[in-house]
C-alpha cells in the first residue's frame, strides 16, 4: 500500500495500522481518494493535532502512537479498480463503483464510505448537526456528472461558521489603525491563551476598534511572546500589545485544535462593549451560539 498526501510525500511509513489493514481488506489494483483521519482516544474525538504528530512520526514511534491514535481512512473518490484508470468517468459513476466496491469486500475501520447525497434537506441537516462533532467543518459540493480533475480544485467546500466572543489581546499594524487582531480568552485557571488571529479588518471595523484600543500595561502576559503569521508558520506577526479587555464577536468554522486554537483565520463581526471579561468562554470550549 501507498499512502501519499495532496503534496505528493509517501507517508505509508507513518501510518502501520493503515498499511496492515490495507492487506487483508483492499484488493490490488485500486487508487481511492479520501481524507485521513486520527482518533485521540483520550479525549474521544477527532484530532488533527494527533494527524500531525503522526504524520511527523518515524519507524517505532510510529507503531507506539498508533495505540493512542489510531488512523482512519475516509473514502470519496475511485480513481482506479483492477488497474483501470476511472478518471474520465463522471462522478456519479465513480461514486457507484466506489459503493459497489465497499459492499463487495464488506470493507470496515479503519475504512469509512464518505455519505453523500443529493437531498438538499438532509444536506442541510448534516451542516446543522453532524458538525457539532469536533473535527468535521462541513459538507463538499461536487458536479453529478464532472470527471476527476488531477491537481485542480473541482468542488466546493461549504464550512459551518458559528460566533463566540474573544478578548483582543494584540494588534498588528498600529493601534491608530489596527490591521488584524490577536485574540484570546483565559484558560481555567486564569492565564490568558492565545486562540487564532482575525483576517484583516475592513476600514470601518478598523476605526471602530481603535477608537477603544488602550496600550499594554508593564506586566502584559504575553511580554516575550512570539505570534506565528498562520497556523503551523514560522513567519512572526509584528504585535502590539494592548489591555485585555475588550471584547469581539467573531465569526469562526469549526477547525478547532485540541486546547482551543483555531486553525484558520477569524472573522470580526463587532464590538461587544454589553459583554464582559468573565463572560468570555474559556480556553478549550470552542466556538459557541453568540447571544444578542
Amino acid at each position: 500500500m501507498l499512502l501519499q498526501t495532496r503534496r505528493g510525500s509517501l507517508v505509508q511509513d507513518r501510518f502501520p495500522d493503515l498499511v496492515a489493514a490495507a492487506a487483508g481488506q483492499l484488493p490490488d489494483g485500486l487508487v481511492l481518494d479520501g481524507e485521513l483521519l486520527v482518533w485521540d482516544q483520550e479525549t474521544g474525538q477527532l484530532s488533527f493535532e494527533g494527524l500531525q504528530r503522526r504524520a511527523a512520526a518515524r519507524s517505532r514511534s510510529a507503531h507506539l502512537l498508533a495505540a493512542g491514535l489510531p488512523a482512519y481512512y475516509v473514502a470519496f473518490d475511485l480513481l482506479q479498480r483492477d488497474g483501470t484508470e476511472l478518471l474520465d468517468l463522471p462522478y456519479r459513476e465513480r461514486r457507484r463503483r466506489l459503493e459497489v466496491l465497499f459492499a463487495a469486500h464488506a470493507l470496515t475501520a479503519p475504512f469509512t464510505l464518505c455519505p453523500m447525497t443529493t437531498n438538499p434537506v438532509i444536506a442541510r441537516e448534516w451542516m446543522a448537526h453532524w458538525t457539532e462533532v469536533p473535527g468535521l467543518e462541513g459538507v463538499v459540493v461536487k458536479a453529478q456528472g464532472q470527471r476527476y480533475l488531477a491537481g485542480a480544485k473541482g468542488w466546493t467546500k461549504v464550512r459551518r461558521r458559528d460566533t463566540t466572543e474573544a478578548l483582543i489581546g494584540a494588534v498588528t499594524g498600529s493601534l491608530t489603525r489596527p490591521q488584524l487582531l490577536i485574540l484570546a480568552c483565559h484558560d481555567t485557571v486564569g492565564r490568558l491563551r492565545t486562540i487564532g488571529r482575525t483576517v484583516p479588518l475592513r476600514p470601518y471595523a478598523a476605526r471602530q476598534v481603535a477608537e477603544h484600543l488602550t496600550p499594554a500595561a508593564p506586566g502584559h502576559p504575553w511580554e516575550g511572546v512570539r505570534f506565528a503569521s498562520a497556523w503551523g508558520s514560522n513567519d512572526v506577526l509584528d504585535a502590539i500589545l494592548v489591555r485585555p479587555e475588550l471584547v469581539a464577536e467573531i465569526s469562526a468554522d469549526r477547525s478547532v485544535d485540541r486546547g482551543g486554537v483555531f486553525r484558520h483565520p477569524l472573522r470580526f463581526q463587532r464590538l461587544r462593549m454589553d459583554v464582559s471579561v468573565q463572560d468570555i468562554p474559556r480556553f478549550g470550549e470552542g466556538p459557541s451560539a453568540s447571544a444578542g
